[in-house]
């Protein structure tokens, strides 16, 4: 038997709506093939979902501060092309967002920010985190991997080292900034307080 309809490969009852008053709940946003849906109102699109975006070196923007202004940016692909060790990617009155690129072995340092909250997220690469309230009792340490995020209080020591075989590439949070705008540190040496 055949159908008239563009979905006629379909079964019947599911080719086109008998009952267009009364549209699927599911047409909107879902993963769902458009041929399995009974009716799309006329007025509205269905949401699909955007493809992943990929590294584009002729769409890249270089990597510097681009605070206060908005900005969006693929963060995950920003950080992963970082090699320096810390570079500000956006610098505003009440928060910093920053890239980092710790080597194999190396660590960020041991420090502490006494007002400053910190958000770290791993996006490649293994480490330890280790945090205390005092640089000689660090009684906090976890391992932590590639999709890890680690939260800083402010006031605690802390430090990450690198124990992966590659570099560890991080983005970091400071709320508030913690850095003038436009830092670029090349070299963990560059960031050395004199």
């Amino acid at each position: 038997m055949r159908y008239s309809s563009p979905n006629s490969y379909l079964h019947p009852m599911y080719s086109y709506p008998k009952y267009p008053s009364h549209p699927n709940p599911y047409s909107y946003c879902t993963n769902t093939p458009m041929h399995y849906f009974n009716h799309v109102p006329r007025n509205h699109q269905p949401c699909f979902r955007q493809p992943t975006m990929r590294f584009d070196p002729l769409n890249a923007r270089p990597i510097k501060d681009y605070g206060p202004n908005p900005f969006v940016v693929n963060i995950e692909q920003v950080t992963e092309q970082n090699n320096t060790y810390r570079t500000a990617l956006w610098t505003g009155n009440h928060l910093q967002l920053t890239v980092m690129s710790i080597n194999v072995g190396d660590d960020i340092g041991l420090e502490v920010h006494p007002a400053t909250d910190q958000f770290i997220r791993i996006e490649e690469g293994q480490g330890v985190v280790e945090m205390g309230n005092s640089k000689d009792k660090l009684d906090f340490v976890k391992e932590v991997y590639e999709d890890y995020a680690i939260i800083v209080p402010a006031g605690k020591w802390h430090n990450l080292t690198n124990t992966g075989n590659k570099p560890l590439k991080i983005y970091v949070i400071y709320a508030p900034p913690e850095h003038p705008h436009g830092t670029v540190h090349k070299t963990k040496k560059d960031a050395r307080v004199p």
